[in-house]
Order: structure tokens, then sequence, then C-alpha cells
């Protein structure tokens, strides 16, 4: 009877928005239709395209269109998932972000546009490459090696490609804690936030991929080096172009790779604002749950951004593909679409009124439970009528100093979040850990490689019978 109700739910259910997704490919189109709107206008303010549709008809998009909080039945998920069609849609964005560079840049090398109109069609292009980096998001998540291999693709135009490594690596293991660079805290400007986040993530990816090279016995100057490999590819398409249309264009590159990188750096910041996991009893963070995510159901900014808005729902299931994410009520949510708070942000003074009593209304009015900036940690404290505390320094993400699964005979062990399966027979000779290596020998700060949700000491060993069927 079940089955015949799951079959049922899986016909009749349509997805609402399934080809309002092909909107997200006007994204990478932007240069083209700015070009055909100056043409067909004479106007060249509408070389400025990109900015106007992110920050002024988008976020009007967002207010006329409204919310949807809809979600897809549990037994349709795996369905869903399985379309394809969800797939080209992201694999699409990558031709069309490629092509409209090469035209942007032929249009830069033609001397044909003045400077002002040469910067407008920068800032579009950087508005392709800043989105870019969240199509990149969605594929680098993924199991399979061409999606992965195709979100460095998506990164190299913006010069960011050790995204790959600190988002997956590092912003998901740390995420919503002091640690995390990516974390903005509450207090914090976003004007203070870009250089530490910046910086931050920078050196904590190749932190990251030194410790993994160092396991595989491999040196840092590796092409096994996942960062230094994904820059290699920056670089290339860096010296191909300009060995193309010459030096003229490495100026509106450069404006396009920053300005695209500080436009994720920017998503970054409104994502987590004063959210924090608190510590457990043993000294390491509560795991990551939906509350500790700021959410959005803004349908236009959505479509854009392949539902980047569900976020709570992407923190706790990080393989979950687009299509298929949820929403949970009664979670930290935001005014509006991520393109109007993006906007919000830049003003510090406008985001603290429309953000700080939203944290705070989250936390029952308790400030000693945020992620405080702390140089303005004693202030705020005696702001909200919290007395002074002093801040103990932490070296890292804590961990366990004891295995619990040290002395276990199991041949395989499972992570609980998404079923990625460790198996001493086959080990994870990627991580650093060759065919045969013992649990004992797995260190405790080892996170799942597929999630990044669930650490060593949360997988659970599985039975020799079980472990041999996987």
């Amino acid at each position: 009877m079940e089955a015949a109700a799951a079959s049922l739910s899986e016909i009749d259910w349509k997805d609402p928005k399934r080809y309002l997704w092909i909107a997200g490919l006007i994204v990478p189109t932007i240069p083209l239709i700015a070009w055909a709107t100056v043409e067909l206008t004479g106007f060249g303010i509408f070389y400025w395209f990109g900015p106007m549709l992110v920050f002024g008809v988008i976020p009007f998009l967002d207010a006329v269109i409204g919310k949807d909080d809809a979600n897809p039945p549990d037994d349709v998920i795996k369905m869903l998932e399985n379309d394809r069609y969800y797939r080209i849609c992201t694999y699409l964005f990558i031709p069309l972000q490629y092509g409209s560079l090469i035209f942007a840049c032929a249009l830069w090398a033609s001397g044909d546009l003045s400077i002002l109109e040469n910067i407008g069609l920068a800032l579009s292009v950087a508005m392709v490459s800043g989105i870019a980096i969240n199509t990149a998001h969605e594929l680098g998540h993924k199991r399979k090696s061409l999606e992965r291999w195709l979100s460095k693709v998506a990164l190299a135009q913006s010069f960011y490609g050790h995204f790959f490594i600190e988002h997956n690596r590092g912003h998901h293991v740390r995420v919503a804690t002091p640690e995390d660079p990516a974390s903005s805290r509450f207090g914090e400007t976003f004007w203070e936030f870009l250089p530490r986040t910046a910086v931050g993530s920078l050196t904590s990816s190749l932190h990251l991929e030194r410790e993994r090279l160092d396991r595989l016995g491999r040196s840092f100057f590796s092409l096994q080096n996942d960062v230094l490999n994904a820059w290699a590819m920056s670089v290339a398409l860096l010296v191909g172009l300009i060995a193309v249309f010459g030096l003229e264009i490495a100026p509106y590159l450069l404006i396009q790779g920053l300005v695209g990188a500080s436009l994720l750096e920017l998503v970054n910041y409104l994502e987590h604002y004063g959210l924090m996991r608190q510590r457990r009893p043993d000294g390491r963070y509560e795991r990551c749950r939906p509350e500790h995510s700021w959410n959005s159901n803004n349908v236009a900014t959505n479509v854009f951004l392949y539902h980047l808005q569900r976020h709570s729902d992407h923190h706790a299931n990080p393989l979950r593909r687009y299509q298929a994410l949820r929403h949970f009520t009664g979670l930290p949510e935001l005014p509006s679409g991520y393109a109007t708070m993006m906007a919000l942000a830049m003003v510090p003074s406008a985001w603290r009124r429309v953000m700080d009593h939203r944290v705070l209304e989250h936390y029952r009015g308790d400030i000693t439970l945020v992620n405080i900036q702390p140089r303005k940690r004693d202030r705020i404290l005696a702001a909200y009528g919290a007395p002074a505390q002093p801040v103990t320094p932490t070296p890292g993400s804590p961990r366990l100093t004891a295995d619990p699964a040290t002395g276990s005979d199991a041949d395989a062990y499972r992570c609980p979040g998404c079923e990625y399966t460790y198996t001493v027979e086959a080990g994870a000779p990627r991580e650093g850990f060759p065919p045969g290596t013992p649990w004992s020998e797995i260190p405790l700060a080892w996170c799942c490689p597929d999630c990044g949700v669930r650490e060593k000491p949360d997988f659970a060993p599985l039975s020799r019978a079980v472990s041999l069927a996987v």
C-alpha cells in the first residue's frame, strides 16, 4: 500500500519551478544582453546592465513575485535528484559563461567603448563570474568527478579556485563558529569581514591541502595539489585571453575577477551573520543544524542562484541537489532575498538596523549565545545588558582527545549524514589513507570527505557482513 502511494505521489507531483530554472541561464548571457541593448537603444549606460539586474531588477522581482516555501514530498526526492534535466541547467551555465567572457574581451579590445562603458562591461562580467562561483558551489559538492572538475572550470574566471577546497573541507566543518573565516560575526561590517574572509579562506585552503598531501607523501608543489591546479586554470585563462586580445584587456579582467569574488563573499556575509554553534561538554561544537543559517524563500533570487537561499538544508545535506532542497519553518529568515540583502550589507548602519534585532530575537535576547566580533565584544555585551566575559582562545576547531571507536574490530565505518563509507580494505587513497589503513590510524580531526559535516567520532562501525556488501 505504501509503495503504491509513493508511486502515485511520484506520478502526480510536478515541480512548479521546473522550467523556471532555465531563467538562471540569463546570468551568463549578461554581457551579450548588455551589448544588444546598447545596440538597440544607442545608450552606453546599458553596458552596466549586470549591476542593474542584480541590485535592481532581481530585488524588484523578489518583492513582486514574493515567496515560495513549498517542499517536494519526501518520496519524490530521489526521483527529483536523478532527473538529468536539472543537471543540464547547471552544465549549460559554463559554456555560456565563457562565451560571454570571450565576447566581452573582444569588445574591450575593439577600442569602440569609452572608459566608463568598459568599466560598466567589466562589472557586468563580474556579475557573471560572481554568480558562476555559486554554480561551482553546486557542482563542487557532488561525488561525480566530472562535476567537481566543472566546478574548478567555473571558478577559473574569478581566480578563486581555492574556494573548491576551503568551502567543502573548511567552511562546512567550522560553519557558525568563531574559527570560520566565512561566517560573519555580530557587529562586524561587511567591509571588515571582506579582508578577514579573503585572507582566512586562502590560508585555510592552503593548510588543508598541505595536510592532505603530507598524508599522501606528496610535495605541496605536486600536480595533485587541488589549490595549485585550480589556480593554474586561472593563469592559463588569463594568459590565453591576453595573448589573443592584447594587454589592454588586463585591467578589465582584474576588475571582473575582484568584484566577482567580492560578490561571493557578500553572499557569505549574509548566510550566517551572528549565528553560533554552542560548545558541548566534550569540548566539540554542537553539530551544524538548520538554525545555524539564514534563509530566504524569495522566488526570483532562488531561481537565479539555484536555491542557494535554502541554505539550512544545504548545510544539513551538502550532497543534496539544488532542486530538492527544502524549506524549514521556524528558522532564522532574512526579510528579503539575497539580492536585496547584498545591497543592504554594503551600508553597515542599514544592515545592523535591519539584522541585529533579528539575531537577538532568534536567541531570545541572550547576547551571550551570539557569535560576536571579538574587538567589539565588551561594548556589545554591555549594550545588551550582559556582563563582560573573558574570551578563551581556542586553537582551531576543538576535537575529542579520545577516540570512542578505538578497539572496534569493524571493517567499515559509515557517515550517518551522507552515508559515505570508509572501508579498511579500500582505505581513502585520495585523502592519504592507502588500502588497509586501520580505522585507529585515521586522525580524530578527519571529517567525512563527501559532506564535511560529520567528524570521525560520529562515524558508526558496520558489521563485517554489511561492510562486504558496501
